[in-house]
């Protein structure tokens, strides 16, 4: 019971392995940053407001300023999909003295560029003027954009200019007050409203609104900037000539979306949409893409940006779709026509204006940009809108559910991901159960050698390119990097919940090791593992010799992994933040996540381990993987020796030791379990009529005697041979 007791723990630490979501960002990472770092002449920082996650700068015991991280106010999510967390200290004038950019997870190192570079950029948010940005709409400022980190600068951009604005204002700095409640009527979509179906007559009564730039427009405005750089490469087209033409329509009210989709597509859309999303429609033509070729699956579109009040929403390749053909009569062509969704926790409110924000970029070197944006403001017509009654004075239970706690927040999240991607927990669901049932029926599995060969070649297939490429459910050891300090912060498992399949994954590892080990994950459910056997496969169909390690050189370059794991482990005691950067030793985000689009160094690196794999099968995983380290040590826990074993095995005979793909057999003829990878070819072996001496010779001796061994069929001769003695064999220690 004390086994058992030992690892349920570990297996609920394994899937717990993030700090609490009721701690601020800012009392996390508070103790790990100078004030005079952040702000210049401060000595400390005074202690965490209670009502909201602020704390004061101060500088010889009087307080300059007060300090903040953005993610605690505004959502601060980049390219990475995870958050940015950017550290402010703003004055009594509501003038920023100190930006630092504390944490993030964003692949812009991977690019080519500096993280120093990024950091000087934000630290020169030193002297915004909080003010002015609330009087201009965050426009009062230059962006200042580093080619290649577009995503990344727009979104500290944003939440540096809301976080700020709304801090500045509960606390009164500059002036700046509390934005008010909505006094006056208040309004709701109307789904009796009629639209017309002609195209010019949508856009005179607004609900199509444009923003037309000629060429001479955005050449004037380029020129208006400081860079002289800018005006340099003007562009030699005419200046009356259409640089864009952009259109937006609010589509997720159903009578615009049947004026100019038609009847289907506005069914398709309103199929597409989840309770409370909306979309719009963007219609663009011209020189100019709004939506510009560098998004891929998974990214963010750099070039478009709908702000509301203290709200802006990106939009992500999930939140888009093509629009191909226009239903309203009298509709100009044009280049591009996409439908955006925005998300129903997103704040948004379709009856208040807003607008769509473009950036614009000119080339000004081999590598480098500058940018400018523009406006296009939207405001759904009155006829689309009907009033809402004046709520009455909310009850205790209303005001308790409109205080919601962080954890419920997190809870109505999580459930939602987990039901927006049903189809992919079932196919990796249906995946788990296949694999269950090889292992506990493994010698009917194993029974046909060249059919059991396919069916792992077809699921190492499957664990690649859907469970790796497509859903970038690659485990890591940085998930129990994560483990080492959530047990000293605390855990929470609703944020663990936020990506279903990385998390049924690691409930099946814990139960995994418990009854075979590390091997059913290994050797079956890492796609990095996958990519290196099918590269080997390859390689051994095109005759790249395969080498074989001596086993005394093999047996001591075992320790290298251990070695990482444990490295790693103590650096984390001390930095989680060193010791994840060093987790780079894993190949698994150059290969699997990030599909090779990195800087060179990280894929030369990836691209020498497969290449080592194609003469060592699995080298990585072999000598090098951390991860593999790191679940054979509670492998060793597991309950149950499954594998089967002749007497013979390893004395005389070493066909199974010879054969294993990865050397993980002794050759005394035990298996080592931390090393074997569950593929179950010694059981494919074990049973083969033409590999294994053990059985070749009792097929003779059966022969001989007139009878057959037990395996499934007569023997050659004996049709009629009805008894069939078992074959002695024992499991591995």
């Amino acid at each position: 019971m004390t086994g058992l007791r030992l690892v349920l723990v570990l297996a609920l630490a394994l899937l717990g392995a993030l700090p609490a979501a009721a701690q601020s960002v800012l009392s996390n990472l508070l103790p790990d940053i100078e004030a005079g770092a952040l702000v210049e002449g401060a000595d400390a920082f005074g202690p965490v407001r209670d009502d909201m996650p602020v704390a004061p700068v101060l500088a010889g015991g009087e307080t300059v300023g007060w300090a903040f991280v953005t993610s605690d106010f505004v959502s601060t999510t980049g390219y990475s999909g995870k958050p940015i967390h950017t550290m402010v200290a703003i004055d009594g004038d509501a003038q920023v003295i100190g930006a630092q950019l504390v944490k993030h997870s964003e692949p812009i190192i991977l690019i080519g560029i500096p993280d120093a570079r990024m950091r000087a950029v934000v630290a020169g948010y030193r002297g915004l003027d909080l003010v002015a940005e609330a009087v201009s709409g965050g426009t009062a400022h230059e962006l200042d954009i580093i080619s290649g980190a577009t995503v990344t600068i727009m979104v500290i951009d944003d939440s540096i200019v809301r976080a700020g604005l709304k801090v500045a204002r509960e606390l009164g700095l500059g002036g700046l007050a509390p934005e008010a409640a909505p006094t006056g009527p208040r309004f709701t979509l109307d789904p009796k409203a009629k639209a017309a179906d002609d195209w010019m007559a949508l856009e005179g009564d607004g609900t199509l609104r444009r923003l037309s730039l000629d060429v001479g427009q955005v050449n004037a405005a380029f020129a208006a900037m400081d860079d002289p750089r800018a005006s340099a490469r003007a562009l030699t087209d005419p200046p009356e000539t259409t640089f864009i033409e952009m259109q937006t329509a609010l589509v997720s009210h159903p009578a615009i979306a049947r004026a100019l989709l038609g009847e289907a597509e506005a069914e398709n859309l309103a199929a597409w949409l989840d309770e409370g999303d909306h979309a719009i429609a963007v219609f663009g033509r011209g020189l100019y893409s709004f939506k510009g070729s560098g998004y891929v699956r998974g990214g963010i579109f750099d070039r478009i940006v709908l702000v509301q009040n203290d709200l802006s929403v990106r939009f992500r390749d999930r939140m888009h779709r093509r629009i191909n053909t226009v239903a309203a009569d009298g509709a100009p062509v044009f280049n591009e026509a996409d439908i955006f969704r925005i998300p129903a926790d997103s704040g948004f409110d379709p009856a208040q204006p807003f607008r769509i924000q473009l950036l614009v970029q000119r080339d000004v070197g081999a590598i480098e940009r500058v940018f400018t944006t523009f406006d296009l403001g939207y405001e759904l017509p009155q006829h689309y809108l009907s009033p809402v009654a004046a709520p009455a004075e909310p009850p205790a239970a209303a005001t308790a559910l409109a205080t919601q706690s962080e954890t419920d927040a997190h809870q109505a999240l999580w459930q939602r991901i987990w039901e927006a991607r049903t189809v992919d927990i079932a196919i990796l669901g249906g995946m788990l159960a296949l694999l269950t049932a090889v292992f506990f029926f493994q010698g009917a599995a194993t029974r046909h050698e060249r059919a059991f060969f396919w069916f792992r070649m077809a699921f190492l297939t499957v664990t690649l390119v859907y469970l790796g490429w497509y859903a970038n459910a690659q485990l890591s050891v940085v998930n129990l990097i994560a483990l080492a300090n959530s047990l000293v912060t605390g855990f929470s498992w609703q944020a663990f919940l936020l990506d279903p399949l990385v998390f049924i994954l690691w409930f099946a590892v814990a139960a995994a090791l418990i009854f075979w080990g590390r091997g059913a994950y290994c050797g079956w459910l890492c796609p990095f593992g996958a990519l290196q056997e099918l590269l080997n496969r390859i390689g051994r169909a095109l005759h790249i010799p395969q080498w074989t390690l001596p086993w005394g050189l093999h047996e001591r370059l075992w320790p290298i992994k251990y070695m990482i794991f444990l490295g790693l482990f103590g650096v984390s005691l001390a930095s989680v933040e060193q010791a994840e950067r060093l987790a780079e030793v894993e190949p698994f985000k150059t290969a699997i996540i990030l599909n090779f689009v990195r800087a060179w160094p990280f894929v030369a690196y990836a691209a020498a381990l497969l290449i080592a794999g194609l003469f060592v099968e699995r080298f990585f995983c072999r000598y090098l993987c951390p991860l593999g380290a790191a679940l054979a040590i509670p492998a060793r826990m597991r309950m149950f020796d499954w594998l089967k074993r002749y007497r013979e095995c390893g004395n005389p005979c070493q066909t199974c030791a010879i054969q294993c793909p990865v050397q993980s057999i002794h050759p005394t003829g035990e298996i080592n379990p931390n090393e074997c990878i569950d593929c179950l070819h010694c059981q494919v072996l074990y049973r083969s009529e033409t590999t294994c001496p053990v059985v070749i010779k009792k097929l003779r001796r059966r022969e001989k005697i007139g009878t057959v061994p037990d395996l499934g069929r007569s023997v050659a001769g004996h049709p009629n041979t009805t008894r069939k003695p078992q074959l002695e064999g024992t499991s591995h220690v």
